[in-house]
């Protein structure tokens, strides 16, 4: 119940903030981008002179893809390489500084897909939905159905079917939001892949978590755990999807 009830709460927060757009979602991002930088460095044993030093850089490179300053453009992805190069240096440690892209640069993704006029909100419901729906077809799927796993020694839960579930539930979305949005067939024919890159996302924090010998990647969110554990689908799925959506547009201007 209380995992189910936290579930929904965090659905509801981010369509309040993805409607929004703006300051209100970037603030929900920057918020989230910070927790998942201090988890990442738990997940590879930082110090916390380390941990506190990754989140400040970060959060540099977050504040400038605010509305208020430069917004998500190519300086912010410059800022990104930076943080590592600063982190890495620092620290000594190329995989610390490694969190500067696997945080930012969904977050930076996230952002520059809202922003996309007139259908950003659509796109950028896609992105986020079809992540969802691969988890929420993935567990079901894989409790009905069973079968072989996936990948045992990585993560003993997830099964095949799951997999399966999983894209089918992400593919069906994403046909009745072209239905009921105007959802581009691009978009809807590259939902599968994504779905799949979604359980790959998966997989690398549940390798995380096993080689740091943790269950979960934190603790604040009661019956999920860390940030990471509700976003790691998102890490690979946002910057593919915010390439679907603004290149063919870069492209025909």
């Amino acid at each position: 119940m209380v995992r189910t009830l936290t579930g929904l709460g965090l659905i509801a927060l981010a369509m309040i903030c993805l409607t929004l757009g703006g300051f209100p979602l970037w603030l929900l991002t920057a918020v989230a981008g910070v927790f998942m930088m201090a988890e990442w460095s738990d997940l590879h044993a930082a110090t916390p002179r380390d941990k506190r030093l990754g989140q400040f850089a970060l959060f540099a490179a977050l504040a400038i893809m605010s509305p208020l300053a430069a917004g998500p453009d190519f300086f912010a992805l410059g800022l990104l390489a930076g943080v590592f190069f600063f982190i890495t240096i620092v620290t000594r440690r190329p995989q610390l500084g490694a969190g500067a892209f696997y945080v930012g640069l969904p977050i930076f993704a996230v952002l520059l897909i809202r922003e996309q006029k007139p259908d950003g909100i659509v796109y950028t419901l896609w992105a986020l939905a079809l992540v969802w729906a691969t988890d929420i077809g993935a567990y079901f799927a894989g409790r009905a159905i069973g079968g072989p796993k996936l990948a045992p020694s990585i993560s003993p839960n997830k099964t095949w079917a799951g997999l399966v579930g999983g894209v089918v539930a992400a593919t069906l979305l994403a046909v009745a939001m072209h239905a009921a949005y105007g959802l581009p067939v691009r978009l809807v024919l590259a939902t599968p892949v994504l779905a799949v890159l979604a359980q790959a996302g998966d997989l690398y924090e549940s390798h995380l978590k096993r080689r740091a010998g943790v269950k979960d990647s934190g603790s604040i969110i009661p019956g999920h755990g860390g940030v990471l554990d509700r976003l790691d689908g998102l890490v690979p799925v946002a910057p593919v999807a915010a390439l679907l959506v603004v290149l063919p547009m870069l492209l025909a201007a």
